[in-house]
């Protein structure tokens, strides 16, 4: 046990917990049922000490024999150390088992969209700061007017139609369907939802009740609820780097929206759901979910005093859209890696064949994304928008990213770019330049090609 006690601290990151304070605010807020937070796992216990005499210096004789003790010592210790290697499993991000045949069987979805061709940021860590309007609307001169998304289907599909040459892709169910480019790789994937009978019931309502509720008592200000992408609250957590900050750090919220966020994020409901779209990237992008574990076992290892929002998730950072409109205006999400992708769930109780959908301007597709479901995008690279739902529907979603400038921090020798280039002598100045050119090519690379993952 001390040897494990020993251990932890240098093979691991903090595992999730919440401040006391911070969960006594939560249960005020009436936001940590018990049906939410899953029960501590009677490994976590520890044995009852020795009862202590009040006679100085002699202690009481435990009743039990000493063989029992012994067996009971010898179980808990058992239980400890298989913990310990699951959790360390999880800190130390190794890919969860893969599923070939959800690979095997699929329908895919192919495209003549070139992924190879995007343009993003010049090092090849982040996207391009988008200015709100695809290509397409640039050349009819379209602006979205308000804070809300206003095309809907009849804009792409009909004798009225705005923009021509888009596919229609109908939902087939809840298995994973992966998206191919002109060089079949798998760049986004549809990924449904687990293959339980009970997931709407069991995950989607209770997650769709917490996000709702969530949105009812966080303190968020008018500015911040309307940003690039919509007319929403959001609440997000976990670490970043970028606009302006000195060092990597976690992201800052005030005492009522921290305690939401830790209500939420201690939730098993969204446990699950962080999981499980960690086991479709590492299912249909296991070269690209080798390069974010490898960048963050450093990452964490190094900051042990930060932790990621989810355990069992790959991502450094979640966000929650709290609706109760969550449909999102046009846009890059350009600070997260360029070619890494984002998870976006889905939740609410809208009609998806005729709202809600997934709109990929660059590839031209327009997804079908009923509540309940996760699509995987490279939310850096493509530009994506949302169908507005009706006014009596409800839309929220749960997102979970990673920024590319804490990849950038990582191959710098964590520190700034400036600092790093600093260091460089001409050559490895100029070096490092042409690696830049390279690195959204090699990042595309990561991605495989369906042959590839049906080999495997």
């Amino acid at each position: 046990m001390a040897a494990l006690d020993d251990e932890q601290p240098e093979d691991l990151a903090q595992p999730d917990t919440f401040d006391e304070q911070l969960a006594s605010i939560a249960s005020t807020l009436d936001l940590n049922s018990a049906d939410d937070v899953p029960p501590a796992p009677a490994d976590d216990v520890p044995p009852a000490p020795s009862s202590i005499s009040s006679t100085s210096g002699s202690t009481s004789t435990p009743s039990a024999p000493r063989k029992a003790r012994d067996k009971a010592g010898s179980k808990l210790r058992r239980q400890a150390i298989r913990q310990s290697l699951k959790i360390q499993a999880h800190v130390n991000l190794l890919p969860p088992p893969r599923r070939p045949k959800h690979v095997k069987n699929t329908v895919p979805v192919k495209t003549k969209f070139r992924l190879m061709k995007q343009r993003v940021a010049l090092t090849g860590w982040i996207g391009l700061r988008d200015d709100g309007q695809s290509s397409q609307e640039k050349s009819l001169g379209f602006e979205e007017p308000g804070w809300t998304p206003s095309h809907t289907l009849p804009d792409f599909f009909g004798m009225e139609r705005r923009f021509s040459g888009f596919k229609y892709v109908e939902y087939l169910g809840p298995k994973t369907r992966p998206v191919l480019d002109a060089a079949s790789r798998a760049f986004t994937v549809f990924a449904g939802h687990a293959d339980d009978p009970n997931w709407m019931r069991d995950v989607h309502d209770p997650a769709m009740a917490a996000m709702a509720e969530a949105g009812e008592k966080a303190k968020v200000s008018e500015a911040r609820s309307h940003h690039r992408r919509g007319n929403f609250p959001p609440l997000s957590a976990g670490d970043s780097y970028g606009g302006g900050q000195i060092q990597p750090g976690a992201l800052i919220n005030g005492v009522i929206n921290t305690a939401i966020l830790c209500s939420l994020m201690s939730n098993l409901v969204f446990i699950r759901l962080a999981g499980f779209a960690t086991g479709i990237f590492a299912n249909w992008a296991p070269n690209l979910f080798q390069y974010y574990s490898s960048h963050m076992r450093k990452f964490y290892k190094k900051y042990r005093h930060l932790r990621r929002p989810f355990l069992n998730s790959i991502w450094s950072a979640c966000t929650f859209n709290l609706g109760p409109h969550t449909c999102c205006l046009g846009h890059r999400d350009f600070a997260n890696l360029a070619f890494g992708w984002c998870a976006v769930t889905a939740l609410g109780d809208y009609d998806y064949r005729k709202a809600g959908h997934l709109i990929l301007w660059d590839c031209k597709l327009i997804l079908e994304f009923p509540p309940g479901c996760t699509i995987l995008i490279p939310s850096a690279a493509i530009f994506h928008s949302n169908i507005p739902i009706g006014p009596n529907e409800h839309r929220y979603s749960f997102t979970q990213y990673t920024a590319g400038g804490l990849f950038r921090w990582i191959e710098h020798g964590f520190q700034s770019e400036e600092a790093y280039f600093e260091s460089l002598s001409p050559e490895e100045r100029a070096r490092e330049r042409a690696e830049a050119k390279a690195r959204w090519s090699a990042g595309v690379g990561l991605f495989s090609t369906l042959d590839e993952l049906r080999a495997m």
